[in-house]
C-alpha cells in the first residue's frame, strides 16, 4: 500500500488531489486571459475543460467511496477501540492505522509479510501470456 492507511481513506485522498488539479487548471487556465489577451481565451477553455473533467472524475470517486463507505462492515479496532470500516479482507484502522483482517491465515503477519503477499498475489492474478510453438 501507497499510503498506508485504510483504504477508504485513499480513495477520499485521490478525489480530493482531483479536485484540486481541477480547481487549479481552471484557475490558471483563466489567468490565460489576463497573460495573452485573445490568444489566452484558447488556453482558458482548454484549462476549464480539463478542469471540468478532473472535477467530475472527482466527484465519480467521492461518489464511489461514499457508497462503498456505507455497504461495508463496522468494527472495532482491538488497538484504540473506534469503530472504523473494513474493506475487503485485509485493511487499515482509519484512526490508528493497525492492520486488521478477517482472514485467520493473515492474523499474525507482519506489515512488510503482508505486502509481500499481496504482491504474490497480484503477479499470480495477472494474465499470462501464452505462447504457441508451431
Amino acid at each position: 500500500m501507497i499510503f498506508k492507511t485504510a483504504k477508504i481513506n485513499a480513495f477520499r485522498t485521490w478525489g480530493l488531489l482531483l479536485t484540486m488539479i481541477g480547481m487549479g487548471l481552471m484557475v490558471l487556465g483563466t489567468a490565460g486571459i489576463v497573460f495573452w489577451g485573445q490568444a489566452g481565451k484558447i488556453v482558458a477553455a482548454i484549462g476549464l475543460v480539463i478542469g471540468l473533467i478532473s472535477m467530475m472524475g472527482s466527484l465519480g470517486i467521492y461518489f464511489w467511496a461514499g457508497m462503498l463507505s456505507t455497504s461495508v462492515k463496522s468494527i472495532e479496532c482491538p488497538e484504540c477501540h473506534k469503530p472504523t470500516k473494513l474493506l475487503g479482507k485485509t485493511d487499515r484502522c482509519m484512526f490508528c492505522r493497525t492492520i486488521l483482517t478477517t482472514d485467520i491465515q493473515q492474523a499474525n503477519i507482519t506489515d512488510d509479510e503482508l505486502e509481500e503477499a499481496q504482491k504474490l498475489q497480484e503477479t499470480q492474478s495477472s494474465p499470462q501470456s501464452v505462447t504457441h510453438h508451431h
